[in-house]
């Protein structure tokens, strides 16, 4: 996908869900959904077999840290679980995205490409780099043939920055559905911005107990409103910009599964609050 990307440490026990409720631990929220609202006994089954095949995904994927560890066994499961998800999706031929579905903000549980792989892995090694919550954020609601994505990597450096969450690294770009299940991304800018210093920094910029410089005060505001701003879009006449083709192979209210087309990785979300 190209420039998208820490869960908690205890792990989670997931519990297969009885046949009477059916539930969806995700983001530590819990769908549930009577039975009773079903219509016929097969519409029961159905949504009983997905809600399963959901529960399967989120299982397989829960101690992997979004992807960063994983052993090939692992990814044999993880890769079964995709596929028996997204065929639930393949068996309506007539489905096209729904963009009022996709609408709205995303976080990342789980990748196999590896631009994002090679951040986790740094934050991993690297003692002054963190990297924190991943999003996307679509903007397309009222839409039919479109909108914005913005990949969202919250990150930070120790001591420096507040942890986790210090600063955003977005990535914006423009999209197109160009069939059933298909959008093509196109980059438009890469901006770094929302800078929140620690309150280390912050002390020792502007020490509390001494009175704040107007010198001081204009450092902090400077570093508060900071945003850097990379465009990526080409302005060449009958060039490109740089995108690519994104596959939505599974979309519902609370999961959303994709695929970059050409071997650039698979991404599992789960609905998340807005921001930004």
């Amino acid at each position: 996908m190209g420039l998208l990307l820490p869960f908690p440490t205890t792990p989670t026990l997931f519990r297969r869900p009885p046949s009477s409720t059916i539930f969806l631990p995700l983001s530590r929220n819990i769908l549930r959904c009577s039975a009773a609202t079903l219509t016929t006994p097969q519409q029961q089954r159905n949504e009983l077999d997905l809600e399963n095949k959901k529960y399967d995904l989120l299982r397989v994927i829960q101690d992997t840290q979004r992807g960063l560890v994983t052993t090939p066994n692992q990814r044999s499961e993880i890769e079964e679980s995709l596929v028996d998800l997204e065929s639930y999706a393949a068996g309506d031929d007539e489905a096209i995205v729904d963009l009022g579905v996709l609408d709205g903000t995303w976080r990342l549980l789980y990748t196999s490409a590896s631009d994002v792989l090679v951040l986790l892995d740094s934050s991993s090694k690297l003692p002054f780099f963190q990297v924190g919550p991943i999003f996307q954020k679509f903007e397309c609601k009222g839409q039919d043939d479109g909108g914005y994505v913005r990949n969202v990597v919250r990150w930070s450096i120790p001591s420096l920055l507040e942890e986790n969450e210090g600063a955003t690294l977005l990535v914006s770009a423009k999209f197109s559905v160009v069939s059933r299940r298909n959008i093509f991304l196109e980059f438009e800018e890469i901006a770094l911005q929302n800078i929140i210093i620690s309150d280390e920094l912050q002390a020792l910029i502007a020490p509390a107990l001494l009175p704040r410089s107007f010198f001081s005060l204009q450092i902090l505001q400077a570093i508060r409103t900071f945003k850097a701003q990379i465009p990526v879009n080409s302005t060449s006449p009958g060039r490109r910009s740089v995108g690519g083709l994104y596959y939505l192979s599974y979309l519902d209210k609370n999961m959303l599964v994709g695929r970059a087309v050409g071997g650039g990785g698979v991404f599992v979300f789960s609905r998340a609050q807005n921001i930004l």
